[in-house]
């Protein structure tokens, strides 16, 4: 790894933690409130808690406010489209009342700042998967170089119904211009998606 790459992961590290322990004053009451709202709202955990893929395929539990139905995973296979179930959705009717508002503001990917303060994410970079690292093809992998983000390019592309290889495709730009100036970008234009209304 050239040593300008090593310099800039360096610094996005210490960025993110920094980033990372300053919201938490403000990202833990929200996340006291909404626990509360899911827990209300629908029977189950209020967090749900899945096996993803980080870096260099390596697996982590990524940490998100639960948005669906407790049994979401068995509906899977009944209520949506194979094509489709790893890109998320307002119309899935597994999501929940609270659920539908979470993910509109995007308040589910609030727990994953304690991904990002453990190491396994930033807060910037490609979105980590579910998907079994056998169905990569190989030059899918080159998206598994850096640490997965809680946003990225895509998110902030107006591009919700995407397929893999679309999004992989965005990934690779992303990994072709990485900067810090290109992350605080993202984070900015994240915060104006959210701003208005249309997810991240």
């Amino acid at each position: 790894m050239p040593p300008d790459r090593t310099t800039y992961l360096r610094i996005k590290r210490m960025m993110d933690l920094i980033v990372s322990i300053a919201a938490l004053p403000i990202v833990l009451p929200v996340l006291l409130v909404a626990s509360i709202a899911i827990r209300l709202d629908s029977p189950g955990p209020a967090f749900f808690i899945q096996t993803r893929i980080g870096l260099h395929g390596q697996h982590f539990m990524l940490y998100k406010l639960r948005t669906m139905v407790a049994n979401a995973e068995e509906l899977k296979a009944t209520t949506l489209d194979s094509r489709t179930v790893h890109f998320k959705t307002l119309d899935d009717p597994r999501i929940t009342r609270v659920g539908r508002f979470l993910r509109k503001t995007s308040l589910d990917e609030l727990p994953q700042l304690f991904n990002v303060i453990r190491g396994e994410m930033s807060l910037v970079g490609p979105r980590p998967t579910s998907l079994n690292l056998a169905t990569y093809e190989p030059w899918h992998e080159r998206r598994l170089e850096i640490r997965p983000g809680v946003t990225g390019l895509w998110q902030v592309s107006g591009r919700n119904a995407m397929t893999f290889d679309e999004r992989v495709e965005l990934d690779l730009e992303y990994i072709d211009h990485l900067s810090l100036a290109n992350d605080l970008k993202l984070l900015g234009q994240t915060v104006l998606v959210v701003v208005k209304g249309k997810g991240a």
